[in-house]
């Protein structure tokens, strides 16, 4: 068996790495990512920074997919496999640290490190999203191996890089800085403080909506919520029952499955140190305490983490000296866990997991091909619409449309224009709850012109959509022929009548 591990180990990686891949274009853009499209695939980089300053996250994520962007034609497939190559490059880098950090049992630490960088659910849910946290995860993680090896130029680099890409790495090397100088490391303090200039002064230049009291009021005060969610992300579905059962195995292993050695609390301090778990941790202590007062603290923020915690864990657990009981324990655990991964990383992203092509509760994608012909389509949500139907036009499932989605001031103008229209369509996607409030607003401007509305069914839980005609005027409440070709995606979910 022994001899197998080292080629199981890579099959059981691009088992996950591939099977994400392949689910790269299974669901359309939600919310976040259809913003991404509309801040990085600007006619110019001038026209970037000028939206980017009044954003919530630094401009380097972004400017590297403007970049991508010249190379690639933009569109949904493009902005994701920008995220999955940079998943497969953090996985690398943080394979390589376990293995630097293990002093006895690289290959082993190795072996740990890859299949928790990259079957695990964090690294996995984020690998083919249109956001920057695989990006983040890859720089943070070599910025902890240019530590470790105390080349601070390199370290400097890829701190500032990480700063550029997302505030949390701001707050990461900020705390590592004050660590580093607190250990008298004056070189990497030095560098790591003074690498976070640049990020310093883009909060600076976009200080106007950054220091506003809107920004961020998504984010909540922390509550037991966000730890759940936060362990779920790295753990899967149901993670409090199984991080006991994880916790309840380690004790058996530790009473049963281990031969009996001295523990050297000097050496799991430096490893922890080494790895920048200290600090890592650090970090999370003044984000959470900090967001009492200014809530700071949302679980997809803290994957930031996972380039310390999981060589760290690698670490450990190459040290176990495990006899036979504890060799069976582990390796039992460790393969249920993989199990169970199969299913809880992707359950979110394989619409045969999940039952429709939803992503994060939202389904743009159908509304978009649905309405494409429609000259009179609103929702208070136009510009993310109009996002939806840049990309899937790029990905060339619908035509392009004749006009463009219009808010609610565009309905008011339609209202009052003459002839007036003799039929409108109300659309948002998102949750009923969420949705229902925006589209009230747009059917009380219609009824108040004389129209009257009736809800669709599309047979989608996350796309509300309500056409209105002229009171007295009969009309099918059907759904307008799409001259697109099926999608075989959208087929599951929204069958056409």
């Amino acid at each position: 068996m022994k001899r197998w591990l080292p080629l199981l180990v890579p099959l059981v990686c691009a088992a996950f790495a591939f099977r994400a891949l392949g689910l790269i274009d299974a669901t359309g853009l939600w919310t976040d990512e259809l913003y991404t499209t509309g801040k990085s695939f600007q006619p110019s980089y001038p026209a970037l920074l000028q939206m980017l300053s009044r954003d919530t996250h630094p401009p380097l994520y972004y400017s590297l997919l403007w970049l991508w962007g010249q190379w690639l034609t933009p569109s949904a497939l493009t902005l994701r496999l920008f995220s999955w190559l940079m998943y497969v490059a953090g996985g690398v880098v943080i394979t390589a640290q376990a293995g630097r950090l293990s002093p006895g049992r690289p290959r082993l630490a190795m072996g740990v490190a890859a299949l928790l960088a990259f079957c695990s659910p964090y690294p996995v849910r984020f690998a083919i999203e249109g956001k920057g946290y695989a990006l983040l995860v890859l720089l943070v993680a070599l910025a902890w191996w240019w530590r470790q090896r105390q080349q601070a130029l390199l370290y400097g680099l890829a701190v500032a890089l990480a700063a550029c890409t997302h505030f949390y790495g701001l707050f990461l090397f900020a705390v590592t800085s004050l660590w580093d100088a607190s250990r008298r490391r004056w070189p990497l303090a030095g560098v790591g403080a003074g690498a976070l200039v640049p990020s310093l002064l883009w909060i600076v230049v976009a200080s106007a909506y950054l220091l506003r009291s809107g920004t961020g009021a998504w984010i909540g005060t922390p509550d037991f919520a966000l730890l759940e969610d936060t362990l779920a992300r790295g753990l899967g579905l149901w993670p409090l029952p199984k991080l006991g059962v994880l916790l309840l195995v380690l004790a058996a292993i530790q009473r049963w499955g281990c031969w009996p050695t001295r523990r050297a609390a000097a050496g799991e301090w430096s490893a922890a140190d080494r790895s920048g778990l200290i600090p890592s941790l650090l970090m999370v202590l003044a984000v959470v305490a900090v967001s009492f007062f200014k809530p700071l603290a949302f679980s997809r923020y803290f994957v930031v983490l996972l380039p310390a915690l999981i060589p760290w864990l690698a670490l450990r657990a190459a040290a176990l000296p495990l006899n036979r009981i504890g060799q069976w324990l582990g390796g039992s655990a460790l393969v249920l866990l993989l199990l169970s991964w199969w299913w809880h990383s992707f359950a979110d992203l394989d619409p045969a997991l999940s039952g429709q092509v939803a992503r994060e509760s939202n389904q743009f994608q159908l509304l978009s091909r649905q309405l494409q012909a429609e000259p009179h389509r609103y929702s208070r949500r136009a510009r993310l619409f109009n996002l939806s139907d840049r990309m899937e036009t790029a990905a060339g499932r619908m035509d392009p449309p004749p006009v463009p989605w219009g808010d609610g001031d565009a309905l008011q103008r339609a209202l009052i224009s003459r002839p007036a229209p003799s039929q409108l369509w109300l659309a948002d996607s998102g949750s009923a709850r969420a949705s229902r409030p925006r589209l009230n607003r747009l059917q009380q401007q219609a009824e108040a012109a004389g129209y009257r509305c009736e809800a669709v069914d599309l047979e989608a839980p996350y796309a509300q959509l309500r056409r209105c005609a002229p009171v007295g005027v009969s009309g099918t409440s059907g759904l307008p022929s799409a001259s697109a070709a099926p999608d075989p995606r959208l087929e599951t979910a929204a069958p056409r009548p």
